[in-house]
């Protein structure tokens, strides 16, 4: 079906139905808002109000149509007409969280809108159902574990009209959230993957895609379609994955070609500087976000997070009671009030709000994380180990829990479970604060004591990553000696060989430079005397198979 210049190209096939495409480049931002404005429609009909919320704020960021421009709605099929009276009815109750219902007039319907409407409603059935069954006497770290029952059924039904090639970009998206709910981690992606491809234009899709992504290796692998929104999902996956400067280049590079106004955009600038520390910028930010979106709820947990390390008692004081005029029952309205318990040092309140916040969303990252923290200030490792576990589970990217982690069997005092976990924190952020990077050194340096002290036998790559963490931190600290000894080190080992031998060059260039060596040393070193290139031992327990374990 040839479509006129005004009008959104709608390509019909037999085997996926419509698919709206969205070309690879920004040169006609009018068609580009035309594109949002009728997915805004379409996933609003849906009931997928968060994915057209952000495809009506991004459209709203972009200049007016005229009326002569203005997209029509999308035309209506014979099975549209027929399901018509049922769908409206239908949408009804669901809008009003009447799921059960809705599926039950919905049964039986052909098209495809009030077949996804008719499975939606009953996977949030689900959903509803496995909140309803968590009394309040459980708290947010069991509430993680109840299962929704109707995803089986929701899998098999899914699963044949995904064979039949019966499934629009709808229908794969929610068959994708399906599968990732009952771990089938692969198998989403694919799905996600192929719903993108179908309908390109579905923010839902993207995020939930972004969400499976745990690093760079696996982004190369995928096979998006070429389309403007994959540019939006780069900028996006970048910041997650801690990519902060490529994600500053994609972000900046959607400001040029046009939307300099969306509020999306300026948040998540905000959020990857917050990312990156750089505290004064992301600050600065937010605050005039604040002044353009005053209402905005989104990342104000973020925002709060930046008042608490500069320890802004007033400011922060003021955004939580702003909040809680606005909405007090969002997630981010309890984590910000918090970050605010927290900051006046009443923990057991601070811990109260982020359970609070898991009772509304048993998978928000931030509120595990920050209720790890404010169990350590209470000195309750096991409730924080607990809890940085469960943040770990929603989002393995997050450098903070792995972080937590190391921090939290630091203080018990058990360096190879320590050692472990902030290896992992360190692997996954690029941008290393310079106390955390102490903290990090002197695990390495006790794990390296008690190994060869106590004769552990540890495998070479638990080894060589101690030793060459150490041996390019005593090299930014500028001890020679201490660095050059640990590059010497990683010599013994293929995997940092070649990194140690680099090392030892520029040492001694720095020194026939006549580069004096630091006379402070920022934590103690020892290394024992008996320890030479060839007592290298193996392995008996390896640290990677820990992080299932509860000590």
């Amino acid at each position: 079906m040839a479509a006129s210049p005004s009008v959104v190209p709608v390509v019909v096939t037999a085997a996926v139905g419509p698919v709206l495409s969205a070309s690879s480049d920004f040169s006609n931002l009018r068609e580009i808002k035309k594109q949002l404005l009728l997915i805004a429609g379409l996933t609003r009909e849906r009931g997928l109000l968060h994915s057209s919320k952000w495809s009506a704020e991004l459209a709203f960021s972009l200049p007016a149509l005229p009326l002569a421009e203005l997209q029509p709605p999308p035309p209506i099929t014979e099975e549209d007409a027929q399901d018509m009276d049922a769908y409206t009815l239908a949408k009804a109750y669901f809008d009003v969280k009447e799921y059960d219902r809705a599926a039950h007039f919905l049964h039986g319907c052909n098209s495809k809108k009030a077949y996804f409407l008719y499975m939606y409603s009953r996977y949030l059935s689900g959903e509803k159902k496995k909140d309803d069954e968590t009394v309040d006497s459980l708290g947010p770290l069991e509430k993680g574990q109840v299962k929704n029952e109707a995803l089986r059924e929701l899998r098999v039904e899914l699963s044949k009209k995904h064979q039949a090639r019966e499934l629009d970009g709808f229908g794969l998206y929610l068959y994708g959230v399906v599968l990732r709910k009952l771990d089938l981690v692969k198998e989403a992606i694919d799905v996600f993957v192929e719903a993108t491809h179908v309908l390109p234009l579905h923010w839902g899709a993207w995020l939930e895609l972004c969400n499976l992504i745990t690093d760079k290796e696996m982004l190369k692998f995928l096979s998006l379609p070429d389309t403007w929104m994959k540019e939006f999902f780069l900028a996006h996956i970048y910041t997650e994955l801690q990519l902060i400067e490529e994600a500053l280049q994609k972000y900046q590079n959607l400001i040029d070609v046009g939307f300099s106004k969306s509020s999306y955009i300026v948040s998540q600038i905000a959020v990857a500087y917050h990312n990156i520390r750089d505290i004064d910028k992301a600050l600065s930010i937010f605050n005039e976000l604040r002044k353009q979106d005053p209402y905005r709820i989104e990342n104000m947990d973020t925002f709060s997070n930046l008042l608490y390390v500069r320890s802004m008692k007033s400011e922060l004081s003021y955004l939580a009671h702003n909040l809680c005029e606005i909405d007090k029952y969002r997630v981010e309205t309890c984590c910000v009030i918090g970050n605010y318990y927290s900051l006046r040092s009443q923990h057991e309140k601070a811990a109260l709000y982020f359970q609070r916040a898991l009772k509304l969303n048993p998978r928000y990252l931030g509120a595990w994380t920050l209720m790890g923290h404010e169990y350590m200030e209470m000195k309750n490792t096991s409730a924080a180990i607990q809890a940085y576990r469960h943040a770990i589970e929603v989002n393995k990217r997050d450098y903070r829990a792995w972080y937590g982690l190391g921090q939290t069997y630091e203080i018990l005092k058990m360096p190879f479970y320590c050692l472990y976990y902030y290896r992992r924190a360190h692997q996954l952020r690029l941008h290393e604060q310079l106390t955390e990077s102490e903290q990090a050194a002197q695990c390495y340096i006790k794990y390296i004591q008690d190994i060869y002290s106590c004769g552990e036998i540890v495998e070479h790559l638990e080894e060589s990553t101690a030793f060459r963490y150490l041996a390019q931190y005593y090299f930014k600290c500028k001890l020679w000696d201490e660095a050059s000894t640990c590059a010497q080190k990683c010599c013994a080992f293929n995997d940092t060989r070649e990194e140690g031998k680099a090392l030892l060059r520029q040492i001694l260039q720095l020194r026939n430079q006549g580069e004096t060596p630091s006379t402070e040393m920022p934590t103690p070193f020892f290394l024992p005397a008996s320890l030479s290139a060839n007592n290298t031992p193996t392995r008996r327990v390896s640290p990677l198979n820990l992080s299932s374990v509860t000590p």
